[in-house]
């Protein structure tokens, strides 16, 4: 496993030495001289925190020093983001469906039935047109990375910086649409942080990748909600 220096992005080999169960000695970086990893003997809700902040630091340390890519369990790690990704999305679907029409139980079959069709292509259609999209400006934006890179490794980077999704959660209890557009705010901000660290590239052509990738799956569904508001 390939581990990086937090502070500075340098390679090490490794981040700590341990002389006993509970005795450790974290290595510094030979590049910057500071200590390699602090995030070793954090407690997680201080690197969720930081990511939060989105402090670089933070998702090297996720993306590099805890993730890794070679071992059997990456492939499992890859299709349990997806699968949350996809129904945290499903739940957004849902919820600004719910905000437009009352939802109760004097619906017909075939009206509880469009609505599910809706988020369905919502869901599926949407994020088919935005990984197209992003995989896509990666190729035209990104000629030559500092190291090789797999899809695999930038679809898991994408999926697991969008753990902003997780706050519509709160929508069951606090029921506020508005707020569904700050989280995605902050989980196009989240994706960008985490292609910057990953790619190693400047800020400007991660924004550009992860914005139209966002745009192209906001208007897709605006889309689809359209034509299937006129055909209904």
């Amino acid at each position: 496993m390939e581990y990086r220096c937090v502070e500075c992005g340098g390679r090490m080999t490794t981040l700590f030495v341990q002389y006993s169960p509970g005795n450790i000695r974290l290595m510094k970086c030979g590049n910057c001289k500071a200590v390699a990893d602090e995030y070793i003997e954090c407690e997680p809700i201080i690197i969720l925190i930081d990511l939060i902040l989105h402090k670089t630091k933070a998702y090297t340390h996720l993306l590099y020093n805890v993730i890794d890519p070679q071992a059997p369990s990456f492939q499992g790690l890859l299709w349990k983001s997806t699968f949350g990704f996809l129904l945290l999305d499903a739940y957004r679907s849902l919820f600004l469906e719910r905000s437009k029409e009352e939802w109760g139980l004097s619906m017909s079959f075939a009206s509880l039935l469009w609505r599910f069709q809706k988020m369905l292509m919502d869901v599926v259609f949407g994020n088919i047109m935005f990984l197209s999209t992003f995989l896509l400006s990666m190729r035209v934006l990104f000629s030559t990375f500092p190291r090789p890179l797999r899809y695999k490794d930038l679809l898991l980077a994408i999926f697991i910086s969008s753990y902003f999704k997780m706050f519509l959660i709160a929508m069951m209890v606090w029921e506020c649409p508005s707020v569904i557009f700050i989280i995605d705010l902050f989980v196009l901000s989240s994706n960008t942080v985490a292609l910057k660290v990953i790619t190693q590239s400047a800020m400007s052509r991660c924004i550009a990748a992860c914005f139209s990738a966002h745009v192209v799956k906001f208007l897709v569904t605006q889309r689809c909600w359209s034509w299937e508001l006129w055909n209904r």
